[in-house]
């Protein structure tokens, strides 16, 4: 079994980065993929993945499984899923919670879910059946949100907290979405990090967004993950880190991606973070 990612900054690997990486392995201790880019058969981004694997410990994250999905879970797609983390055997596994299929239809955007005991019964099942096809436990994303249920029985906190109980996964807290959905929803963003279950977080992201306005004018940002990670992002960053301490932070950039300089600056900007934090817990 390979050890836990470190308590140090990773990127989203981009495969027009890997002669970068290659160079300077110091610059980042780790490295995520997307599940869904290396679930076929061989070729040149087999084999690239074999050659960092050598060098990184590398994460999985997986945005196609539709873990809040009102089927059952894709059972190809799972064995493809358990087919990659078989042979890679990462330090982590992540999933969204959202869904994106509907009627066998598979939708490109990560669709929210109203946050209910039946919604809870049905994500904590699919957690169920995923961890034990895969033999590894999972960490389970928050999602960011544009709108709010009216049948949400209980917040999204609450909701992570329950699933955790139930299934033993773990979470990954994405700070840019915490953010996201705070100014969309009109949620104060520094009590929603007060009531999440940290104990339970084994890897953070961040990420850029975009702004726009809503047909009232009102800000609506979307998580795009396609410029540098915000200021006010960066901020809730060290009120996170403050509460759980230092933990694998991820820098995701996956549109428009930048120069390889770009995208280690952010992960020294993350290390600068990750050093105050483990200063501050020292004190």
């Amino acid at each position: 079994m390979h050890h836990p990612l470190p308590p140090a900054p990773g990127v989203g690997y981009k495969p027009q980065h890997y002669a970068d990486i290659m160079a300077d392995p110091g610059a980042v201790g780790w490295l995520e993929i997307h599940a869904e880019n290396y679930m076929g058969d061989g070729g040149r981004p087999i084999a690239q993945l074999r050659h960092l694997a050598e060098r990184f410990p590398i994460s999985v994250h997986g945005v196609g499984l539709s873990i809040g999905g009102e089927g059952r879970l894709d059972p190809d797609h799972l064995a493809r899923l358990k087919h990659l983390c078989d042979w890679l055997n990462p330090a982590s596994f992540s999933e969204h919670l959202a869904w994106s299929t509907h009627d066998g239809a598979f939708l490109n955007d990560l669709l929210p879910l109203p946050y209910t005991a039946e919604t809870v019964a049905r994500v904590a099942d699919h957690i169920d059946e995923l961890q034990e096809m895969l033999g590894r436990q999972m960490l389970l994303e928050n999602p960011s949100s544009y709108l709010a249920f009216t049948e949400s029985t209980m917040t999204e906190t609450e909701f992570l907290a329950e699933v955790v109980r139930r299934t033993g996964c773990g979470l990954l807290l994405d700070v840019n979405n915490v953010f996201v959905s705070a100014t969309n929803l009109r949620l104060d963003a520094r009590q929603y990090i007060a009531d999440f279950p940290m104990d339970a977080v084994g890897e953070l992201h961040l990420g850029g967004h975009d702004e726009d306005e809503d047909d009232h004018g009102a800000p609506l940002l979307i998580d795009s993950h396609g410029r540098a990670v915000a200021d006010p992002v960066w901020a809730l960053l060290d009120d996170v880190l403050a509460r759980r301490g230092p933990a694998p932070l991820l820098i995701e950039w996956d549109t428009d991606v930048p120069d390889w300089s770009v995208l280690a600056a952010e992960a020294t900007r993350a290390e600068n973070a990750l050093s105050r934090a483990a200063e501050r817990a020292a004190a």
